[in-house]
């Protein structure tokens, strides 16, 4: 673990993931400077004491020097079903934004990266669980884009100098205190379902209850966020030590090793809540595969991470207690 003050800028810093990313390294004592243009992310989701800068990756240059220690990328649009219908979308924010930063790091000699990838990237597994050897095979144009922001990281660290981790997430959930999860529109089950528990949607959909899994549902690997941030500040002492070094792109999936299908999550729900949550069951969704679960060996060995909130139920309680206070009036 670091023990000297450094300074970090957290692209994307005022969304979900990025803004309790940025909140952990406050706490360990670092400098965060957040960038968002806040067209996903919130103004009250900055953590206090972190420096806001509302702009755009692409504008990096005017902002980044060499008094940053490193960067944290997570300013990245993640629909899928918007991807697809908004490819150029994804490619300009996604890819061009990433190749202003990767510039803008250059020229500003700051040499260390860590990017919030994501398992979009492998597409339809052959094989669970999903291992970084893995095919890669996006089956969206988000996860096109991800991939080859990964594929561009792997070009500068060789061509550059730089050293860079790619994390790729599966399922995140759960909350942080003030920090949680409330994107427009919702597409992720756990807080969906916790819309229903609020009244603010009358039933969650269960698309597909034929899959070849225990109870018919689709299975998942679902993570807490705060299990992932913790991931990012190794990711940072790893590269700091040099156990990551210069030149080198390491790539690490993070997950929780264990799979929940829909129903199980539902079912946790209602016992956390204490709401009935009713359920609707659809079609399969075309391209859903039954089961999604995460190897974080290379994590656990590379970066010594292994997650210390594996529970189902405490992750749907830490973001059932956030619903609750955005409910109630909270930022």
């Amino acid at each position: 673990m670091t023990t000297t003050a450094k300074r970090y800028l957290v692209t994307g810093g005022a969304g979900y993931v990025g803004s309790v990313v940025a909140a952990h390294l406050l706490e360990r004592g670092h400098q965060v400077t957040v960038l968002d243009d806040l067209s996903t992310g919130f103004a009250e989701g900055v953590p206090d004491g972190a420096e806001f800068v509302e702009g755009r990756i692409q504008d990096a240059a005017k902002w980044l020097d060499a008094s940053y220690d490193g960067v944290l990328h997570f300013a990245a649009f993640s629909q899928v079903g918007e991807s697809v219908a908004k490819p150029e979308k994804y490619w300009e924010n996604n890819v061009g934004g990433t190749i202003a930063l990767l510039a803008a790091m250059r020229d500003a000699g700051v040499r260390r990266l860590v990017f919030s990838s994501t398992a979009a990237t492998y597409g339809e597994p052959e094989t669970v669980p999903i291992t970084e050897t893995a095919p890669t095979s996006p089956t969206s144009p988000y996860g096109a884009s991800k991939l080859a922001v990964d594929h561009m990281i792997g070009g500068e660290c060789a061509a550059h100098g730089l050293a860079a981790v790619s994390l790729r997430y599966f399922n995140v959930a759960g909350a942080y205190g003030s920090l949680g999860e409330r994107h427009h529109p919702e597409s992720h089950l756990v807080p969906l379902v916790l819309q229903v528990a609020l009244g603010e949607r009358e039933a969650i959909s269960v698309y597909g209850e034929d899959y070849p899994t225990p109870d018919g549902t689709c299975v998942r690997d679902y993570i807490h966020v705060a299990d992932l941030a913790e991931a990012h500040l190794l990711a940072l002492d790893a590269m700091t030590a040099d156990s990551v070094p210069a030149g080198e792109h390491l790539i690490c999936n993070l997950g929780n090793g264990n799979g929940f299908s829909v129903r199980q999550v539902v079912e946790t729900a209602r016992e956390v809540t204490g709401h009935p949550i009713p359920e609707i069951t659809a079609a399969r969704r075309p391209g859903d595969p039954a089961v999604l679960v995460a190897s974080a060996d290379a994590a656990r060995e590379r970066l010594g991470w292994t997650p210390s909130r594996p529970d189902l139920a405490a992750v749907v309680a830490d973001a059932w207690a956030f619903a609750r206070h955005r409910r109630e009036g909270g930022a």
